[in-house]
């Protein structure tokens, strides 16, 4: 299993110069083999166009391709999987639509969460909000890394920790214990994701 999940972010790679499917390519040249498109002010239509297009470039790697929430994308689409927050369609409605060869993600914040979830039908957790990150606002429930490894202590499934992980981050999320490390910012908004994906995979890698 790869330890670095890209999740995208159209409007922060605009920022930086790219185009969403130029980013995804680079990410997926340079080693990542999880892809989550999380786009939550697209339409249903760009949204679709948007997942085809992944689709293409996440099958010539060999990466799995998630989609957050949508589940009628991701059924539109045969996409790898969909990932859920606690305010999204419940994980086993999920499983029933998408069938048993899929892969469901879902979001935990606190210990209580993975209590609720300890049963279910998921095949990872996306552990957040680990540091202060501009792509999430909320932050009055940071975990730290003192929550996430409480959390990864209780769980035996793959754990991805998600909320400002960048470089100088991401080896303390793996060596409290987390899977891997999902990431926003720190390969969206680089000047190349191809070289940020690298280094992040080469930090993991030394943290292992």
């Amino acid at each position: 299993m790869s330890q670095l999940y890209l999740v995208t972010d159209s409007a922060i790679a605009r920022q930086a110069g790219h185009t969403l499917g130029y980013v995804v390519e680079e990410a997926c040249r340079a080693g990542v083999r999880w892809v989550q498109l999380r786009e939550k002010s697209l339409s249903t239509r760009a949204f679709l166009e948007m997942g085809m297009a992944l689709k293409r470039i996440t099958q010539a790697y060999g990466a799995k391709l998630i989609i957050n929430d949508r589940v009628d994308i991701a059924l539109a689409i045969d996409a790898d999987g969909v990932h859920v927050g606690q305010e999204d369609m419940p994980y086993a409605l999920v499983r029933s639509l998408i069938g048993p060869g899929k892969i469901i993600g879902l979001s935990i914040n606190n210990l209580a969460e993975l209590e609720a979830a300890r049963d279910g039908d998921i095949d990872y957790f996306g552990i957040a909000t680990i540091f202060p990150t501009g792509t999430k606002q909320d932050t009055s429930s940071l975990l730290g890394l003192t929550g996430l490894q409480a959390i990864c202590q209780q769980t035996n499934l793959p754990t991805f920790a998600i909320g400002g992980i960048n470089t100088g981050t991401i080896q303390k999320v793996i060596q409290v214990g987390a899977t891997g490390a999902a990431v926003v910012s720190a390969i969206c908004g680089h000047p190349s994701p191809y070289e940020a994906t690298r280094e992040l995979i080469q930090l993991i890698d030394q943290a292992l």
